[in-house]
């Protein structure tokens, strides 16, 4: 089986795991996006600590028990600035209550950093 989009994968993985009551999940394979996207995740404490196994490429994370529902966003549509609260009625379920994951210019950050620096760039997950 060919696996066409590691970044839906690794967020799929989590949701389950999450539903199940696991502790810690092991995500298969690794890729620098999938590390930056979870980075951005822990930064809001959603998810524990993360380590990056790059020889065996597994990603094992410790869950939080805190996500109610995570995922990618499909196809993976350009923002702007200023459509930042639109995409947010279309994703997130209330204002101000969980983040959206942009990959920016300057890197991948949350949809609320990225306003703040004034940065548009390409949605990627979401998680509340």
């Amino acid at each position: 089986m060919v696996m066409l989009d590691p970044l839906a994968n690794a967020m799929s993985t989590i949701a389950n795991a999450e539903i199940l009551g696991y502790k810690e999940v092991a995500i298969r394979p690794a890729s620098r996006i999938i590390a930056n996207v979870l980075r951005v995740i822990q930064k809001y404490g959603t998810i524990g600590e993360f380590e990056v196994m790059e020889d065996l490429w597994i990603i094992s994370v410790q869950l939080l028990g805190r996500i109610s529902k995570i995922g990618v966003i499909k196809p993976r549509y350009p923002v702007k600035v200023k459509e930042y609260v639109e995409w947010e009625k279309r994703f997130l379920p209330a204002r101000d209550m969980g983040i959206l994951v942009v990959s920016t210019s300057e890197g991948v950050m949350s949809h609320h950093e990225a306003k703040e620096k004034n940065l548009g760039g390409r949605l990627l997950a979401y998680v509340y």
